[in-house]
């Protein structure tokens, strides 16, 4: 391949991203999250964040070959750069998976337990929770399990009658893929910060070749609305996110 300018500041943003992943084990930064020292501090998580971009934004150029050798590169620093979940699941499971002991057992992680801004017993029992783990592809829940992870168990299903209705099946695929978003939005952006009513989340389904777009400002602002309505299995997966309106 012919050297060309860009090269150069493709070769420094490669060598930063080497550099974090050396040292935290992973290639999974927050968006906002900057490497370096003193001057030459990279924004490695804005460049991840731009790197994972798909179609007509590819953040690996326009350029089909060029981008082939850049995306083996990234490969070889972090097999999971460009994991189909988002980052912020890649993180804390990283994080965790260094975690484990000689014996391969997770210890007790409990909710308020941080790690670098990250809250892993809060994220872990989010995991945890029968809605959230529906919601996790094949990968991510065998990816967990091998931590000794598991779901806990599900509450009584509906009666026989409820089940058979179509409408019901249909309502709850729903509020578990809103569920699925806030649940990104949270780990991204804390449960503090309210969602713009125009705010769209992507998310993966386990099953779909592409990703699903939930408008989820819209999501929250009717699920706040109909709150008397909801299940106490759906009210409890809202507090444990931290929605101070349940």
């Amino acid at each position: 391949m012919v050297w060309e300018p860009g090269e150069e500041a493709w070769e420094a943003k490669l060598a930063a991203l080497r550099s974090y992943r050396r040292a935290t084990g992973h290639l999974a930064p927050r968006q906002d999250a900057v490497w370096g020292e003193g001057e030459a501090m990279v924004p490695v998580g804005q460049h991840m964040a731009n790197l994972r971009r798909k179609g007509a934004k590819n953040g690996l150029g326009k350029d089909p070959e060029r981008a082939a050798v850049r995306a083996a590169q990234l490969t070889e620093i972090d097999q999971d750069w460009n994991c189909p979940w988002p980052l912020d699941w890649q993180r804390h499971y990283r994080v965790l998976a260094d975690l484990v002991d000689a014996d391969g057992v997770l210890p007790a992680i409990e909710p308020g337990v941080l790690f670098e801004g990250d809250d892993l017993g809060k994220w872990l029992e989010r995991q945890k929770n029968p809605g959230t783990w529906a919601q996790l592809s094949t990968e991510q829940q065998e990816r967990l399990t091998a931590l000794g992870v598991k779901p806990l168990e599900a509450p009584s299903p509906a009666p026989a009658a409820e089940r058979a209705a179509k409408g019901p099946n249909k309502a709850q695929a729903a509020f578990q893929r809103g569920l699925a978003a806030l649940t990104q939005w949270v780990e991204r952006e804390g449960a503090d910060r309210p969602v713009p009513r125009g705010h769209s989340e992507e998310i993966a389904i386990d099953g779909e070749t592409e990703p699903v777009i939930v408008k989820l400002g819209v999501w929250v602002s009717n699920t706040k609305s109909r709150r008397d309505k909801l299940s106490a299995e759906h009210l409890d997966a809202l507090r444990q996110l931290g929605m101070q309106w349940v």
